[in-house]
């Protein structure tokens, strides 16, 4: 039992891509992608599952184990079979699966790469933070490094030859970007070149073995006489190891990691303190404009914050997998029939009511998030085509980036930890995978801006775009799907969830009063309650979706277990978790200030 194996849910993420999203017939319309057949994708996500399981689960327990190690000149060494890992990667070009043909990419659409994403990411999230971290500084590369180097950069860091980081956060500031104190010098005769000063926390795969040739660290800095706040950040592109005309290391560049952390989760992933300037000069190049650094680090954030969105469906759905696999051999007491008869046989705990709720209770939450997310794909992989409807689908994507990050991401450990309760006491020890996956969830509420960070986007700038347009389309796109699922036969189910549409609504011109009365501070209370509230319809309405969508699979093909479960996943949703919205619409409107209250905080 101890070896529980593996599993990656094809079936629903099939069925999401091509019965709900209909990317084998849409996206072969848009040129970019009108090579990809059904075939290809197939093809892509069994070898994504194969790599999955063969490759990346074997080196996630032991890699959670061992660690990473650092020695005296700064150099971290990866758990065993990291390395092996990337180059497995680096060579099927897995690095780079969106990305462009033109810089060592696949080109694939960013709906599939999600998908294979979400196996990586439930296969071994320490690990995985690798490549998805590098993969995300290149395209900020790409976009806006130094021209003569952007193509021949990207292009080594998309297909694995060099990694990438990410690198913002400073003692003291912590969340708040604009207290960052890092200096950024001006080198005397050399156009965009600069020495950087000071020190970088908190930083993942600072350092690393993975990548063969070097290292490309994106910091944000200040120049010289730059206005305090965001305002004053620049971006800049340090390398661990200068490079020639050729592209070729030459001497070590003066960025090194002096420490690592010691972590609750994911361990085999290096988070590194880094020194720059302290060990010999730490040369670096300006990317972009000069004070555009937290504008241009922002396309990455939010690639990184829909990253840890994709982190969050896969340790909920591979909880669920876990748990179902588990439950389904353990046998452990009488049915609920036969309690009373001592020498009934004994079942499966899957068979105990109890745990029945538990487990359908993760198949829902990891079926919703996966239909939400693959959908955020979807409409950037329209947007990036179609220009006449760019504007409003990014729109829509940037509005529920937080909600799929926060929300997303605090599902995941609740359903992890739900996986311990099914698993009891063995789900406690580390004989059992599941323990490591509570461990390595609880980072994605924190990093890439905390939950309550987001719940303050989404309350503060989000639903503030176009005096409240995004949100507008939101909730006319959200009642359409509650009318097509009416007429597909989910009447009951539709009308709770317009319901839910209409107290959201309501409980957002609620927030909207606070900040025009001058009560910002209560509004700012309630920030994460009305994410978790909009979060929470939010499912519903991928519910529904999916509900619908099954239904029609269902009159064309015939009913399978799955596609016959949309129903029951859209039932239980409705009676048993979209009633935590009405409950909390009415303590939002509630007003209570009692947490402000002063007496909290006198000594």
């Amino acid at each position: 039992m101890a070896g529980l194996p593996f599993r990656i849910d094809l079936e629903d993420i099939r069925f999401v891509l091509y019965d709900q999203l209909d990317i084998d017939q849409e996206l072969t319309k848009i040129p970019k992608y009108e090579a990809f057949t059904q075939d290809v994708y197939e093809a892509m996500l069994d070898e994504g599952a194969r790599i999955s399981r063969d490759v990346l689960y074997p080196i996630n327990g032991p890699g959670d184990r061992e660690g990473c190690k650092l020695d005296r000149d700064g150099n971290v060494t990866t758990p065993s079979g990291f390395k092996e890992a990337w180059k497995v990667q680096a060579e099927g070009g897995w690095i780079g699966l969106s990305a462009p043909p033109e810089v060592g990419g696949v080109g694939l659409p960013h709906s599939v790469t999600m998908a294979v994403t979400e196996m990586f990411c439930g296969a071994a999230m320490a690990y995985q933070m690798y490549p998805g971290l590098t993969a995300a500084a290149a395209r900020v590369i790409h976009k806006y490094a130094p021209e003569a180097w952007r193509q021949p950069i990207a292009e080594r860091m998309f297909t694995g030859k060099w990694a990438g980081t990410m690198c913002l956060t400073e003692a003291g500031a912590g969340s708040d970007v604009g207290e960052n104190r890092c200096k950024a010098t001006p080198v005397a005769g050399e156009e965009g070149a600069y020495l950087l000063d000071g020190e970088k926390i908190f930083i993942s795969g600072g350092d690393s073995d993975v990548a063969p040739d070097n290292i490309i660290h994106m910091i944000l800095a200040r120049t010289p006489n730059s206005p305090p706040g965001t305002k004053g950040l620049s971006l800049f592109l340090a390398p661990k190891f200068i490079f020639d005309e050729n592209f070729d290391s030459t001497t070590r560049n003066g960025a090194y990691v002096v420490g690592i952390e010691e972590k609750m989760g994911i361990h085999g992933s290096a988070t590194c303190t880094l020194a720059l300037g302290d060990r010999g000069p730490c040369k670096a190049w300006l990317v972009g404009r000069e004070h555009a650094g937290i504008e241009i680090m922002f396309l990455l954030m939010n690639e990184a914050r829909i990253g840890v969105g994709v982190q969050g469906l896969a340790l909920a759905s591979t909880a669920h997998q876990f748990a179902k696999a588990y439950a389904a051999e353990r046998l452990q007491g009488s049915s609920f029939e036969k309690w009373k008869d001592p020498t009934a046989p004994r079942v499966p705990i899957s068979l105990h009511p109890d745990v029945r709720r538990m487990l359908m209770t993760q198949k829902v939450y990891a079926e919703t998030l996966r239909s939400l997310t693959y959908r955020m794909g979807h409409r950037f992989d329209l947007a990036e085509n179609d220009p006449a409807q760019h504007d409003r689908l990014i729109g829509q994507v940037e509005l529920v980036v937080p909600v799929l990050k926060a929300f997303g991401t605090d599902i995941a450990f609740e359903m992890s930890a739900m996986g311990v309760q099914i698993l009891g006491g063995y789900g406690f020890i580390g004989e059992y995978p599941m323990e490591q996956l509570v461990r390595d969830a609880k980072i994605t509420s924190l990093y890439e801006g905390t939950n309550g960070i987001q719940a303050m986007d989404l309350i503060g700038r989000k639903l503030r775009i176009g005096n409240g347009a995004l949100f507008i389309e939101w909730m006319k796109d959200a009642n359409t799907e509650c009318g097509l699922a009416k007429a597909a036969g989910f009447a009951s189910e539709a009308d709770a969830v317009e319901k839910a549409i209409g107290q959201l609504a309501q409980t957002t011109m609620h927030l909207g009063g606070l900040g025009a009365q001058g009560r910002l501070d209560l509004a700012l209370v309630q920030a994460y309650p009305y994410l978790r509230m909009f979060g929470t319809v939010q499912l519903a309405v991928e519910a529904l979706i999916q509900a619908r969508v099954a239904a029609r699979v269902i009159a064309e093909k015939g009913s399978t277990p799955h596609l016959a479960g949309k129903a029951l996943n859209l039932r239980f949703y409705v009676r048993n978790l979209l009633p935590q919205a009405t409950a909390l619409a009415k303590s939002i409107q509630s007003n209570d200030d009692s947490c402000l209250d002063p007496a909290l905080f006198q000594a």
